[in-house]
């Protein structure tokens, strides 16, 4: 395996650079955080100069890129200090829509797309349903030649900037106690707004108020009689829990990438602020226990970074990773929150402060130990395949 870039890759990775450093400073995105503002200014930036449709077919108007490409630019963003959240590699979130959409339904996902907006919310979790799919507990019905939609959704993040979502549901007519319809659950392609803004009739929306993530929001969403029509379904019904799938391994190393990024920055800011402040007549990087801190650090990013890269590989390869990308998550989730909060130790009291990228950097990373499946439940994928491989 030869993880070194291409020269593709590496110019890649520099217009990025540039792209950034002249359009999205820190200063630009401590303003939209405090004012918990999408930063559609930047994301009107990156779809102007091709990173919007990066990794879409060329059918659709992107670029077709690897996985690894993909991971590579996710991960430089976030080392610039891009909250994950506002790119996030929203080519592989699509593969749903390019998978098992109609093409009535990818002209409209890909419209919003087009104008920097999230294509749409999946519109998994509930209040009852998070880690456990089984409850999901929102429902279809069918009433005179329409479908109407009644149920709660949880934590959907950016419902406020999106106007459709990927609703999964299950038919009110069939008992969810029996074990047959336990994974029968259904998509719908749900409208929850209008073009000009207005609340889609039935559909409520309110934001949560969190510890960070500020520039996007984190919704709960009411569902009550939403109609639809029977050509809003989306692929197969009663095959819905098993096209959210597709998305499920990759949505792991995607948040592995943006760990790796994230902890990348905070990293260079702390070796950085150890090399220029000074305490007893020299910088603090002189004394063994901060030159501690900053070797673990070193340490846990480059085995993240292997261990995405290594990963990634196996996906462009057609490798399965069902084993891989929920230990890389776990892994990455874990060790890069420890980097961040190692950062923040070095930098004292400034880190603490707004005034520091780091404080930001600090309260974001947190969540991806809860987000696209908890450390708990990554053990638990894992921990049972392990064991199979073992039991056949």
């Amino acid at each position: 395996m030869d993880f070194r870039k291409t020269e593709e890759q590496e110019l890649l990775l520099e217009s990025l650079d540039e792209l950034m450093e002249r359009h999205c400073s820190e200063a630009y995105l401590r303003e939209c955080d405090e004012a918990h503002r999408w930063p559609k200014e930047f994301t009107d930036i990156l779809m102007e100069n091709g990173f919007g449709l990066l990794g879409l077919p060329e059918e659709y108007g992107g670029t077709p890129v690897d996985y690894t490409t993909l991971l590579m630019v996710i991960e430089r963003m976030c080392e610039n200090g891009l909250p994950p959240y506002v790119y996030g590699g929203q080519a592989l979130s699509l593969r749903d829509m390019i998978e098992f959409g109609s093409p009535e339904q990818q002209e409209q996902c890909f419209a919003e797309v087009k104008r920097g907006n999230p294509g749409f919310v999946l519109g998994f979790t509930e209040p009852g349903a998070g880690s456990d799919s089984a409850g999901l507990a929102t429902t279809f019905t069918r009433r005179d030649g329409k479908v109407y939609i009644n149920g709660s959704k949880s934590f959907m993040t950016n419902a406020i900037n999106s106007r459709y979502v990927l609703c999964l549901a299950r038919n009110a007519e069939e008992d969810p106690t029996d074990k047959a319809n336990r994974s029968k659950v259904t998509m719908w392609w749900m409208p929850i707004k209008d073009e000009n803004g207005n609340p889609t009739p039935g559909v409520t929306i309110e934001p949560l108020d969190k510890i960070g993530w500020n520039m996007g929001n984190t919704c709960e969403m009411h569902l009550k009689d939403v109609e639809l029509e029977e050509k809003d379904l989306v692929g197969v019904e009663g095959n819905g829990f098993m096209q959210a799938m597709i998305n499920f391994e990759v949505e792991r190393l995607v948040m592995a990438a943006s760990a790796l990024g994230t902890a990348e920055c905070a990293f260079n800011d702390a070796v950085r602020y150890a090399t220029q402040r000074e305490q007893f007549g020299k910088p603090i990087g002189q004394f063994q226990l901060i030159q501690e801190y900053i070797t673990d650090m070193y340490s846990k990013i480059e085995a993240m970074r292997y261990m995405l890269y290594h990963c990634a590989w196996e996906v462009d390869n057609g490798i399965p990773v069902q084993i891989d990308s929920a230990i890389v998550k776990r892994f990455c989730a874990r060790a890069a929150f420890e980097v961040c909060d190692l950062a923040m130790q070095i930098m004292g009291g400034i880190g603490y402060t707004k005034d520091s990228r780091v404080s930001r950097i600090w309260r974001d990373q947190r969540v991806y130990r809860i987000g696209a499946g908890t450390d708990e439940i990554m053990i638990h994928i894992a921990g049972r395949a392990i064991q199979k491989q073992f039991q056949e």
